[in-house]
């Protein structure tokens, strides 16, 4: 690709000094619309469960539509400030409007009420404990992303929330030549997941994060039954895989598998999907392929029982405290779910272990995927729990149990979260993070264009 093609698709850089709440993303929003009464309007596509509206940008007149959503994920804040910048773009670019050929609608913040309970990391520092101690995602079943209807096998799944329902609706009322999911990792290098690709695609996005000096994430994807169509680009996360293979491992299904995911649900209209990920943290290591002296097997073996250890320490501190709760919050709600979810990746883990593909030598990216995952089961889950208990405490409710656990977890959290701030990291610039999406974003953009 050329340098001129990469700047076209890069376009201005963005301009933000730190990630927004959900209040400053609207606010933002509605003075884009103000300032462009004739490119750009606003409405109201539904309501959160806590009542909070649900926004959507309509920028644009062309003959296809595309929809972009951020806050899929609330840990994930990235994707807001990306849909921010395109809606930024397209209202002061009528030429670049009428160039794409798209109708856009683009929502800042899909999941408020997630969003909400992330901002106190919002602001930084940029630590890995700190990001953890205050993070927050939802159980699997309340995730707007994968809260869609599902009829496989014995899943069968009808509790969509009120957002995925709005998103529903939309999806239905402008049938999209193109969606973007926009979502971020945590640590490591950028990937995509995408309906198909062709090879001058995967050239763009695969060069768009060198451009910002970011690696790729080219080791093993989120899990092993996703289909990889090139190194850092995949296909889209289907539950029936999930369900398959949880299923031909001896895991019960069921415990893996919620709803099904927008992109499932934009199929029926053949939709053009894509999620991009990109991370706080990047680490050279996630592009390396440089063999280690350890076999991949140990490594998940490793892995396997290190991620039982903190789904053991949940679950112990759950059970205890099962009569003692008197509030079932989100984050309850989110560690009950993910607890068990836990000693599932960790049995997953150990069977893998035994497989004889995997008797070979590991390379350097699959032991820094490890390692972020164990660190990730670490600060994210028993963090939230923490939270739970930080709420009985402050509203309380001090029963010895639930004081004597709140220790517990919060020595160990600590001696975790030192390890993890001990290895000297440097957030990425966040206008670089943004400037991968929104670069990804155009260039599928123009791929379903034609």
């Amino acid at each position: 690709m050329s340098n001129r093609s990469m700047a076209e698709l890069i376009g201005e850089p963005a301009n933000f000094t730190t990630f927004l709440g959900v209040d400053a993303l609207v606010d933002r929003m509605h003075r884009i619309a103000a300032a462009h009464p004739d490119a750009v309007a606003v409405r109201e596509i539904g309501r959160s469960r806590l009542g909070d509206p649900l926004w959507s940008m309509t920028i644009g007149n062309g003959p296809r539509h595309a929809l972009v959503f951020g806050g899929v994920h609330p840990n994930e804040p990235v994707g807001g400030l990306t849909a921010l910048h395109l809606a930024q773009t397209l209202a002061d670019d009528g030429a670049l409007r009428a160039d794409l050929g798209y109708t856009w609608h683009i929502i800042p913040c899909i999941d408020p009420d997630g969003t909400r309970l992330n901002e106190a990391w919002f602001t930084g520092p940029m630590s890995r404990s700190h990001y953890g101690r205050n993070f927050y995602r939802p159980a699997g079943d309340e995730q707007v992303e994968w809260s869609f209807p599902l009829s496989y096998k014995k899943a069968v799944f009808t509790r969509a929330m009120p957002e995925t329902r709005a998103l529903m609706h939309l999806i239905d009322k402008v049938t999209p030549a193109f969606m973007a999911s926009l979502h971020n990792g945590e640590y490591g290098g950028v990937f995509y997941y995408v309906s198909h690709t062709t090879p001058a695609l995967t050239e763009q996005l695969t060069q768009i994060p060198a451009a910002f000096g970011l690696p790729l994430e080219t080791g093993e994807g989120e899990a092993p039954f996703i289909e990889r169509f090139a190194p850092a680009i995949f296909g889209c996360i289907r539950a029936e895989d999930a369900y398959d293979f949880a299923e031909s491992h001896g895991m019960d299904p069921l415990a893996h598998v919620s709803g099904a995911s927008s992109a499932a649900y934009a199929e029926r209209y053949g939709t053009f999907y894509l999620a991009s990920e990109v991370p706080y943290w990047a680490d050279p290591d996630a592009d390396d392929h440089t063999p280690i002296d350890q076999s991949y097997a140990d490594l998940l073996r490793a892995r396997g029982a290190e991620i039982g250890e903190v789904a053991q320490l949940i679950q112990e501190v759950l059970d205890e405290l099962s009569g003692d709760f008197s509030v079932a919050s989100p984050f309850l709600r989110a560690t009950r779910a993910f607890a068990p979810h836990l000693s599932g990746l960790a049995a997953q883990n150990a069977t893998r272990a035994a497989a004889p593909e995997n008797q070979r030598p590991a390379v350097v990216c699959e032991r820094m995927s490890g390692i972020a995952t164990v660190e990730a089961a670490r600060l994210r889950y028993a963090g939230m729990l923490l939270r739970a208990l930080d709420g009985e405490i402050a509203i309380g409710n001090r029963t010895p149990g639930i004081r004597r656990q709140h220790a517990r977890l919060r020595e160990r959290y600590q001696g975790w979260a030192a390890d993890a701030d001990a290895v000297p990291v440097m957030p990425i610039p966040i206008n670089d993070l943004v400037g991968v999406q929104y670069a990804a974003v155009i260039a599928c953009a123009r791929h379903v264009g034609g």
